[in-house]
């Protein structure tokens, strides 16, 4: 039985789609030069200071989740009844 092909599984799909998701990062962060915001703090005038903030907001929250992860898992044969052994 021949296996099913989906879209992605073609590397060419693939680098279209990374690509146009890079021209949509670049023409956002152009935009920022254009855009006009009306700011509390002056730091958030700085150019592609958002995109700036929120990468290291995502890093800060996946290394935060890493070391949390270590608080709160359970041993591998957790669930596990003595007797299923």
């Amino acid at each position: 039985m021949a296996q099913k092909s989906y879209w992605l599984d073609k590397p060419g799909n693939v680098k279209k789609l990374l690509t146009g998701l890079y021209l949509v990062c670049g023409c956002l962060l152009l935009s920022d030069a254009i855009y006009h915001r009306h700011t509390i703090l002056t730091v958030e005038n700085w150019f592609g200071f958002y995109g700036i903030y929120g990468f290291v907001a995502c890093v800060i929250l996946v290394l935060a989740a890493t070391q949390i992860r270590k608080l709160v898992a359970r041993p591998e044969h957790y669930y596990e009844r003595k007797d299923d052994r």
